[in-house]
């Protein structure tokens, strides 16, 4: 039987979750303006961040189970995959932003996308680990709020350091802008920080003598670990089946906003574009690509504090979670969250230049179900599976947010370009529909664990 923990000790191991969430943020708040700044066309746009989600498909279940099988005598069995991965992160974070070439950024993209997973999962089973199962809701809920409170900073920093500290937010054409590239090293310092306090401020309960002589003993090879993934995957448990259909619609919904509405607001609310192109003709052509590329930078750092406001709202939502999860159930929570982001990207077509603070409406929909999103389907996860095999479990969970990634960047660029006629606002509201059949199929979600 686990004992129950402090809050202080459920902070504390929640901690690095906020330096993880610095890689995140800045990555999925400035990838698609930097591609773009690179050259890239909107409807390249999904195809560029194809590498990270194949990547992740192989590395989520692989350091589920390596975590599964570790024990180290002074880092345990998860924090060993915390530290190796935030050293990768924050390399390819300072690299990142001075990528010369689109190429360049697509591939250190795959790295920074696969280093952020090998830290990501195992915080996932840490607990499940260190958690009782009445604790799991709120252990999963405090990494919502520090998910939140990262992302607060991060999303905001291009913004923060042009207009507090008068750092360039103008590049030439090809050229990543100042403040993004100090908003990349800012976020690779914190990811490190907040990790290592982790790492060394919470321990692990270790193995028993059997585990010990079992893990000494245990068969190894690439053959034996995939034979035992694909165990675990045909032996499911039959709410994790439901919950996975639930993620299998949930995440390409983020996708299609993370893919296209920074750009959206540069281009089709402030009426930008990031090569200063446009299809107005004036006699001063030159300041009027000058007055495009303003207006673009101008849309996307707006963006980025609307992003901002977000992870605000995410924050304080997750004090309400586990209030509401007690009086609602874990299952028709997550409904209304879904529900209510889904409501909020459909919103973003009534936006233009005008009412434009609307947009802050639009992401505060999108913060509720973010905070959702990141604790509920963990927490019905958590009580379904079994405990020598949480990690490799956790990892095939992930594959119900990659593989619809992977169909979105194959697919959806094609739609985008011959259906939609690349407006990205299109695309934002297609996430929206997502998020409301996500939000229906939560409600066949049963309580049985096998």
């Amino acid at each position: 039987m686990k004992p129950r923990l402090s809050i202080i000790q459920i902070v504390n191991m929640s901690i690095g979750f906020m330096g993880i969430q610095f890689g995140w943020a800045l990555q999925m708040a400035n990838m698609s303006s930097i591609y773009e700044y690179l050259g890239a066309e909107p409807d390249k746009l999904p195809f560029l961040w194809l590498a990270a989600p194949l990547t992740g498909l192989l590395v989520q279940p692989i350091i589920g189970y390596l975590s599964d099988k570790t024990w180290h005598p002074i880092l345990g069995r998860r924090r060993p995959y915390f530290l190796f991965g935030a050293i990768l992160s924050s390399i390819a974070l300072v690299i990142m932003p001075n990528s010369p070439q689109l190429w360049m950024a697509a591939g250190l993209l795959w790295i920074l996308d696969s280093s952020i997973n090998i830290s990501m999962e195992p915080f996932r089973a840490f607990v499940a680990d260190k958690l009782p199962e009445e604790q799991r809701t709120l252990g999963f809920s405090m990494q919502s709020l520090f998910i939140g409170l990262g992302s607060i900073v991060a999303s905001s920093l291009p913004w923060i350091l042009s207009h507090w500290f008068g750092v360039t937010n103008v590049s030439e054409k090809g050229q990543i802008p100042y403040n993004v590239k100090i908003s990349f090293y800012i976020g690779a310092a914190a990811f490190i920080t907040f990790v290592l306090y982790t790492v060394f401020t919470t321990k692990e309960y270790p193995p028993t003598q059997e585990e010990i002589e079992e893990l000494k003993n245990k068969k190894g090879g690439f053959v034996h670990g995939f034979k035992e993934i694909l165990d675990a995957i045909l032996k499911m448990p039959k709410r994790m089946k439901q919950l996975a259909l639930v993620q299998f619609l949930t995440w390409p919904g983020l996708f299609l906003m993370w893919f296209y509405y920074t750009p959206a607001v540069g281009n089709f609310i402030y009426g930008g574009s990031a090569d200063g192109s446009s299809t107005v003709i004036v006699k001063d052509w030159i300041s009027m690509v000058d007055q495009n590329k303003l207006m673009y930078t101008r849309g996307t750092e707006f963006a980025g504090l609307t992003y901002s406001f977000q992870n605000i709202i995410t924050f304080l939502f997750a004090f309400l979670l586990p209030f509401l999860a007690s009086k609602l159930s874990n299952k028709y929570t997550h409904m209304l969250c879904l529900l209510i982001g889904g409501v909020g990207l459909l919103s973003i077509y009534f936006i233009d230049k005008d009412s434009i603070l609307g947009l802050y409406g639009v992401m505060a929909c999108v913060g509720i179900a973010w905070s959702s999103i990141l604790s509920m389907p963990y927490s019905m996860l958590s009580g379904c599976l079994p405990e020598n095999k949480i990690g490799i479990y956790m990892g095939i969970f992930n594959f119900f947010i990659v593989l619809p990634e992977i169909i979105a960047a194959l697919f959806f660029g094609d739609f985008m370009k011959n259906i939609l006629h690349n407006n990205q606002i299109y695309g934002v509201m297609c996430g929206g529909i997502l998020l409301i059949v996500a939000a229906i199929l939560t409600t066949r979600i049963t309580s049985e664990s096998k």
